[in-house]
């Protein structure tokens, strides 16, 4: 066991060095010029420091607009995805009704699907025949609520006592009086997982709101930072800058929620 730790420990030391690195590089980066950023050699301790690329990188964008999109379509996907998944998780785990095995399998079978098989016709659908293009609701509707978070809140609400549900209904508590006085009291943990992954996964998104918007005033943070390269350079301290202030709301949303991160692991893995 000794000579275990002996080897791990630094294989592991070596590891979190490789993976905070990028993270630590991209801190620097934003605090000293951008030429010495680019450089072979670049200098890991900012020498002098700077806050001229921050300050570029909001006098050169729509910065504030770009966090301001990124934070409206998060939040809204989390409100939707955080009712109708879990409203759809107690319909499958709690309600019996015709076709509920098949239905929910087929929603299951949808999840083998690669995304990148269905973009090409969802983007028709979204730009040439509802005409939504570069919208708020060409950003938002395909992601309004996901099979994953559906299977993840049927497994959750799987392990919830049905003898709470029997007795709201002798108490004649209709169907979302159940759903919404018994049992999201009871799924807490489980809707706080469900927000922080869908938030962090709408506010890392890039593919689909790069497609379906083409003005910077629609832009989130994550393809405004994408369109920031010139044709004839590129400012990399800007750049880094930006990167540095869109990742700190994940930053301390993790380090704020990191035991619900930890939950999150094994959530899914309850058998119902």
């Amino acid at each position: 066991m000794t000579l275990f730790f002996a080897i791990a420990i630094p294989i592991l030391l070596f590891w979190v060095f490789i993976t905070i690195l990028p993270l630590y590089w991209m801190v620097v980066g934003s605090v000293q010029d951008s030429s010495i950023s680019a450089t072979y050699q670049p200098k890991l301790i900012p020498d002098p420091w700077s806050l001229a690329p921050l300050a570029r990188f909001f006098d050169k964008t729509s910065a504030w607009r770009w966090l301001f999109n990124s934070l409206f379509v998060s939040s809204v996907l989390t409100v939707t995805n955080v009712f109708l998944a879990s409203l759809a998780g107690y319909a499958f785990a709690k309600l019996k009704f015709p076709g509920r095995s098949s239905i929910f399998w087929v929603l299951l079978t949808t999840m083998m699907i690669p995304s990148q098989v269905t973009l090409i016709p969802l983007y028709i659908l979204v730009i040439n025949v509802f005409d939504i293009g570069n919208t708020y609701t060409a950003i938002l509707l395909p992601s309004i609520v996901t099979v994953g978070n559906i299977f993840l809140m049927k497994q959750y609400m799987s392990t919830l006592p049905s003898s709470l549900i029997a007795a709201a209904r002798i108490d004649a508590c209709s169907e979302f009086g159940i759903f919404w006085k018994v049992i999201l009291p009871m799924a807490k943990p489980g809707l706080a997982v469900l927000a922080i992954f869908t938030f962090v996964a709408s506010w890392n998104d890039f593919f689909w709101p790069l497609l379906v918007t083409n003005s910077d005033s629609m832009r989130t943070v994550q393809v405004g930072l994408a369109s920031f390269v010139f044709a004839d350079s590129t400012d990399y301290g800007a750049i880094m800058a930006g990167a540095t202030v869109g990742s700190l709301p994940m930053i301390v949303l993790f380090f704020s929620l990191q035991k619900y991160f930890l939950q999150g692991i094994t959530i899914g893995a309850v058998k119902g």
